[in-house]
């Protein structure tokens, strides 16, 4: 009998256990910064007027029941109500309208005395049979008493996790909301269908809430930056901002900045890069062109009313001078006439050659060009009257209606220092917010961040041009060949050598990224196996230099680690898997499960040097 007794109290441990789970039992929690992107860009929460989210004030009945339309399909269009819902929320009400649509969709009902009590705070039993509601499961769903089967579908769609409100009765915390919600995106509806479906998006690979396509998704936009109206028509005050991918501040956005914003989200992003010359081509036609071509560079048409500015219906056509104005994607926002400069742009030239421009009236004339790698990382093709050559750093400023481009030659700078540990100066200077940093290999280049510079000692030979903001900060500088990061790297495949001396001629065969080529007959070379750097075009190279190896190692984090030595990934690490005799283009996450690995680097970390590929067996 005892023992029988036992049994029962042992059950009824483990049925309340289950019913109030802690946290690290729940399962793993995703950061709280996703699950607050994923619900504010849906608009399931907003912060106050100043984007705080205020996460451990408790939530009232009437906020969660706001919330809980807010993230059932169509919920974003609730008005107020028509009549008062009940004695307790009047129509007057902040949340009558919200408490009305909740009823009417059998998300909540009353007490049994009539009222709602929309002040009181919400308990996790509420809020869970809510929820599930969402999902299609009803009352009759469910067996035992109330909230019994609710809380334990509540841990088996795994909507627990991250949720701190521990027993039926615990009040609930606006985070608690944020991850009850967040985990709802990828839970299955009754149907078998996950939820965030429903509200037209997806989940990625890995199962969880696509975030970069929610908040894309989700994002308002683009508009012009032009005066002050256009911040009344954002109809409320960010509380972030960022202006070409940093924090800024709301008066730091610029006139004919593309903007985009999110109110839910408290958010707006600014992006001021533009680009000026003459209109080349329209394709697939001016009557619905989808991209454009300007200065040698083709960018796709990202608004209608850019589109219809470079149609056969709008004011722009080919051979006019116009300023794109570039959104978030690099595509064209929005079109103005040349007055807009895009402003200096300054790179190296990479070269100078004919080329053929179009002459506004169907035909076309021939012009002297350079091809500019400028510090921004693209290239850009101008038409001008020569005197430059390979090699030369340049400032290109468009000047006339013509399109035509005035290059100024610009002397090498001579500066000398250390990049500190945290890359925010070069000796005594700092970095500018936004620095654009070129690091200029041949005619490659890479554009990098100041961060990358840490700790590296550069002298004249290394640097090739800087330039000061009038705050006395670096905000441009182009660099000879510090990182290595503009090169290709690849490994070699297969390697054959034929005749001895003077004769000697060898084949090669080598992967670069996924892509195979194959050298035949050369006498130039010197590496006969390994991972290599490209000197030149993968197809005809210059030259290909042999990488060093460093074998048993294992990938932790953004390191290579081999016994008491750490080597440092590049941000491009190419990772190949060998087996059976042959080499597979595989991932990081490969590498990160383990196995023999070498890794080869180009030059000491000490010099910029990075791990540039790993090859897993």
């Amino acid at each position: 009998m005892k023992t029988k007794r036992l049994i029962s109290a042992l059950l009824a441990v483990c049925l309340t256990l289950a019913l109030a789970l802690p946290v690290s039992a729940a399962g793993n929690a995703a950061s709280l910064d996703d699950a607050v992107q994923a619900v504010t860009a849906l608009g399931i929460l907003s912060g106050d007027g100043s984007g705080n989210l205020n996460l451990s004030a408790k939530v009232t009945r009437a906020e969660f029941v706001t919330m809980v339309v807010k993230a059932a399909p169509g919920g974003d269009g609730v008005g107020q109500a028509a009549t008062s819902p009940y004695p307790d929320v009047p129509r007057s009400h902040w949340a009558s309208g919200y408490v009305e649509a909740a009823v009417g969709r059998g998300l909540v009902t009353a007490f049994s005395d009539g009222t709602f009590r929309p002040d009181q705070e919400i308990k996790l039993a509420e809020a869970v049979s809510m929820v599930l509601a969402l999902l299609g499961y009803e009352a009759g769903d469910f067996s035992g008493a109330f909230p019994t089967g609710q809380l334990a579908m509540y841990h088996r769609l795994k909507l627990s996790a991250g949720v701190t409100a521990a027993g039926a009765s615990s009040p609930l915390t606006r985070q608690d909301a944020v991850y009850l919600f967040y985990n709802l995106l990828s839970a299955k509806t009754k149907e078998g269908v996950p939820y965030i479906q429903q509200l037209g998006h997806s989940l990625d690979a890995s199962g969880k809430p696509d975030v970069v396509s929610l908040v894309n998704g989700q994002m308002e936009g683009p508009v012009v930056a032009q005066g002050y109206g256009w911040q009344s028509a954002l109809g409320f005050t960010p509380a972030k901002v960022y202006r070409n991918g940093s924090p800024a501040a709301l008066t730091g956005v610029q006139d004919y900045d593309v903007v985009y914003w999110n109110q839910s989200m408290s958010t707006l992003w600014a992006y001021g890069k533009k680009a000026t010359g003459p209109i080349q081509a329209l394709e697939p036609s001016g009557a619905n062109p989808t991209s454009v071509t300007v200065a040698g560079r083709t960018y796709a048409i990202e608004s209608s009313a850019a589109a219809l500015a470079l149609s056969d219906l709008g004011q722009y056509h080919l051979g006019d001078t116009v300023t794109l104005l570039l959104g978030r994607s690099g595509g064209v926002a929005a079109v103005e006439d040349v007055s807009v400069s895009a402003g200096e742009r300054v790179g190296v030239v990479t070269a100078v050659e004919s080329a053929s421009y179009p002459d506004g009236s169907g035909g076309s004339y021939t012009a002297q060009a350079v091809t500019l790698l400028a510090t921004d990382g693209q290239t850009y093709q101008y038409q001008t009257r020569g005197g430059y050559r390979k090699g030369s750093v340049v400032r290109a400023v468009v000047a006339g209606q013509g399109g035509e481009v005035t290059l100024r030659g610009l002397a090498n700078a001579s500066l000398t220092g250390t990049v500190n540990k945290e890359g925010t100066k070069l000796g005594q200077y700092a970095f500018a917010q936004g620095a654009e940093i070129l690091d200029v290999s041949d005619d490659r280049g890479a554009a990098i961040y100041p961060a990358r510079l840490a700790g590296l000692k550069l002298d004249s030979g290394k640097v090739k041009y800087y330039a000061l903001n009038p705050q006395g900060e670096i905000e441009t500088l182009i660099l000879n060949d510090v990182t290595g990061d503009a090169y290709q790297y690849g490994i070699i495949t297969r390697f054959e050598e034929e005749g001895t001396g003077m004769s000697r001629f060898c084949t090669y065969q080598y992967d670069v990224g996924g892509v195979s080529y194959t050298i035949s007959g050369s006498t130039k070379f010197l590496a006969s196996g390994g991972a290599v750097r490209i000197l030149g075009e993968p197809a005809n190279p210059e030259k290909l230099y042999a990488l060093t190896a460093v074998k048993g190692g294992q990938v932790a984090g953004s390191q290579f680690i081999a016994g008491n030595q750490k080597y440092a990934l590049s941000d491009g690490v190419v990772v190949y898997e060998y087996r059976d005799g042959r080499y597979y283009l595989s991932s990081l996450a490969r590498a990160e499960r383990g196995g023999d690995i070498t890794g080869w680097y180009d030059k000491a970390g000490s010099e910029g040097g990075r791990v540039r590929i790993l090859v897993v067996k």
